[in-house]
């Protein structure tokens, strides 16, 4: 049976209402949602409304929409419900009217209309379906108001940076059914945020469309809004909406289908795996050099270096293509020559890229920034992680010149350090003072709550360091450089035997977290002694007693292993790093423990990490605050936190890969199971389709009593050798 036809009355004057106070001091706090595709990203909260908070869409960094908010006869609606669909693709919000209609229209009780919004992002450009369905009987007038508004402020802006000076507005240009939001920056690049709706309102000016609708019993209404850079040759509409629906499903689809896929007896897990890949997904950017992990939205939607690295590890085993996009990427920009500014020596690795007209115009170092004391020495493991995983030597020897600077850049640096070690201290007053992951400028002190001097020797960078060393050792051996190899691994095991020695807190049983510029420890518990494990440093005993300690109360809060040790001086689990819990940080921790045999405390993180993804809808955020766990209380979140986040959606894979002890040599075309166990309630779990060399290899792990057993499906290629030790 049809709908009557409704109808969009211009003749009709829109009635004069007055603007109601800024929606954003109006609304309650509600949820935020993200969407992205290419180098634009939007966050608007579960209505679909901007309020120009930390909200918006964003284009190359700056904000081109600062303000989008729908209104239904004046009033904000009330929500109903609001989410993403499961491939990240499309953010539907639904509301409804709050009070019966302002025209006084008789029989339209509260509730009687739908307002549905739909979003997507595809090739720079918002796309929003806004649809009105009367429910009631009578015919009714419906006003909608959108207001809207572009401030043009740079992303740094947006994250609480000041300016003296600002670029030009200029004045709205209002034709017909668009309006042009203007903006020239002191970088003299002139930006625009073009809005055209599907409909000429019937009023529209610098900051507000207005429509009214007429709609009969149980009839509807579609209005299309689309919102870019650039103005699009045609109308917004139906098919154009559908259309670029149809396409950025199918990418969403693509990518997340792509490599090796696990499935398992528990559904509610199977929703997490399937949730993180899509974040994972939503945050990839195919780029000329291969597809690249972007770290976060809203405030790292672009290249990071560290955060691209981890994110390539986690996901080594079931696919090595975003390691590869991330390698080339990053020898890409290597650093030639040096640069106080940007803290930049020849053949450092890139912290972060940015776009916008603060670094642009010099006001900030981001523009190509080189601070990360350890993103080097993780892009030297992320090499050879590569190679081992996959056999692809071909790349190495495509890198071998960026590899061979990128060692060198370690070597000259420890060779500066009495101890010979990685250490670092910012170039610049405008750099960062804490260049490790933990990169907040309180994250390293003394265990009396002084900020130590520099430069500044991170424990866990050791271990890096002394990964990167090991592996640039294996991949001479390979290449016949045998001279070579020997120095590196020489060099590495010089290492381990210092970090050993300045490090380790007998008294403790524990690692320090650094040694200051006058090579005094910082005798503090921090997570980071958990990444040397994960790097192999750490005598077996050692060990087992920062094992003992990362799973007992005062790291572990019962979701996850707290960045910093409860008691230590300054321990605040509301920090961003000083006892905050962060999956990533976890994951890896994760994976150290399960290096030196401890399986029982690998599936007790992963439950917990689990338990936590379920309160926060089956997505891990960057991180959340690290309070004990209590009787009928979920985790506390952290209040600005990316959702998502690369690395935190990345972590289940690494934790899931230490829980089942699966180590893929693709080298010699084998697999190693060391003493599998499965996460807690499940009963099984399949590797579909693991790329092993050439070839693809499914595995089944199902839990029979106390033990897990291993067994290949289908026809097991004969020249994979798979290797299990229960």
């Amino acid at each position: 049976m049809s709908r009557p036809e409704p109808e969009l009355t211009p003749a009709e004057p829109v009635p004069e209402t007055p603007p109601p106070p800024d929606a954003s001091a109006r609304r309650v706090p509600l949820r935020m949602y993200a969407l992205k595709h290419g180098d634009t990203f939007l966050v608007a909260d579960a209505l679909g409304n901007i309020a120009g908070d930390d909200d918006g869409l964003f284009h190359n960094d700056p904000r081109i929409l600062s303000r989008f908010i729908v209104l239904l006869g004046g009033e904000l609606p009330s929500l109903l419900g609001a989410g993403l669909s499961q491939d990240n693709a499309v953010f539907t919000s639904h509301a409804t009217n709050r009070t019966p209609s302002p025209l006084g229209d008789e029989g339209l009780p509260e509730g009687a209309i739908h307002l549905q919004r739909s979003m997507l992002l595809w090739d720079d450009r918002l796309y929003e379906q806004i649809r009105i369905e009367n429910f009631g009987q009578a015919e009714v007038r419906v006003p909608l108001a959108i207001r809207f508004g572009a401030d043009f402020r740079d992303m740094f802006e947006v994250r609480g940076a000041s300016r003296l000076h600002r670029g030009r507005l200029a004045g709205p240009e209002v034709r017909g059914d668009a309006v042009v939001l203007r903006y020239t920056g002191l970088d003299k690049v002139a930006r625009q945020a073009v809005i055209r709706f599907s409909e000429a309102p019937q009023r529209l000016d610098g900051d507000t469309a207005e429509f009214l609708f007429r709609l009969p019993g149980h009839g509807a209404f579609d209005l299309y809004v689309e919102v870019g850079a650039e103005e699009a040759a045609e109308a917004p509409g139906r098919v154009r909406f559908r259309h670029a629906t149809a396409r950025a499903k199918r990418r969403m689809r693509t990518l997340s289908r792509h490599g090796t896929v696990l499935r398992s007896s528990g559904r509610l897990f199977n929703d997490w795996i399937d949730k993180s890949r899509a974040d994972l997904s939503l945050l990839v950017t195919e780029l000329p050099t291969g597809p690249y992990p972007y770290a976060g939205i809203p405030w790292f939607s672009t290249t990071f270096g560290r955060d691209a690295i981890i994110t390539a590890l986690q996901t080594l085993w079931l696919s090595p293509v975003l390691a590869r996009g991330v390698l080339r990427f990053l020898a890409q920009h290597q650093a030639l020559e040096a640069s106080a500014f940007k803290d930049a020596q020849p053949g450092k690795i890139m912290h972060e890229a940015r776009r916008g007209e603060m670094v642009a115009l010099g006001e900030l170092p981001f523009g190509e920034y080189y601070g990360g004391v350890d993103t080097t020495p993780l892009f030297v493991m992320l090499a050879g992680a590569y190679a081992s995983r996959t056999g692809d030597l071909a790349l190495i020897d495509e890198l071998w010149p960026e590899l061979l600077r990128a060692i060198g850049w370690v070597e000259r640096v420890a060779d500066g350090n009495d101890g010979g070690f990685l250490d670092y201290a910012r170039s610049s007053e405008k750099g960062l003072s804490n260049q490790g992951w933990k990169d907040s400028h309180d994250s390293v002190f003394h265990a009396d709550g002084r900020f130590p001097e520099g430069p500044i020797a991170l424990v866990e960078v050791q271990g890096y360091a002394f990964a990167a060393l090991r592996t640039m050792g294996d991949l001479a051996a390979q290449r016949g450089l045998a001279d070579d190899a020997t120095r590196w691994r020489v060099r590495a095991e010089a290492l381990r035997v210092a970090v050993e020695d300045r490090f380790w807190m007998e008294d403790l049983g524990f690692y320090a977290l650094a040694l200051d510029g006058h090579g005094q420890p910082c005798r503090v518990r921090a997570s980071n002694a958990g990444h040397l494990l994960y790097c192999g440093l750490p005598a077996p005993d050692r060990a087992a007693s920062v094992a003992r300690q990362l799973l007992d109360t005062p790291f572990y809060s019962g979701w996850g292993i707290r960045t910093l040790a409860r008691g230590e001086a300054n321990f605040n689990p509301m920090s961003y790093h000083n006892g905050s819990v962060w999956p990533h940080d976890g994951a890896i921790c994760a994976a150290g423990l399960a290096r030196y045999g401890e399986r029982a405390g690998v599936v007790r993180l992963l439950s917990g990490l689990f338990e936590t993804a379920v309160n926060f809808d089956m997505r891990l955020p960057e991180l959340f605050c690290g309070f004990p766990r209590a009787r009928g209380e979920g985790p506390i979140a952290y209040p600005v936190a990316c959702l998502p986040q690369a690395w935190a959606s990345g972590a289940v894979f690494m934790t899931l890969q230490a829980c089942l002890g699966l180590r893929v040599d693709g080298a010699r075309n084998r697999i190693r199971i060391d003493r599998p166990h499965l996460p807690i309630g499940i009963e099984t779990l399949t590797v579909e389709a693991l790329p092993v060399g050439e070839r693809q290899v499914t595995l089944t792990f199902q839990r029979i009593g106390d033990r897990v057993v291993v067994s290949p499906q289908g026809a097991r290629p004969p020249e994979v050798d798979i290797i299990i030790r229960m």
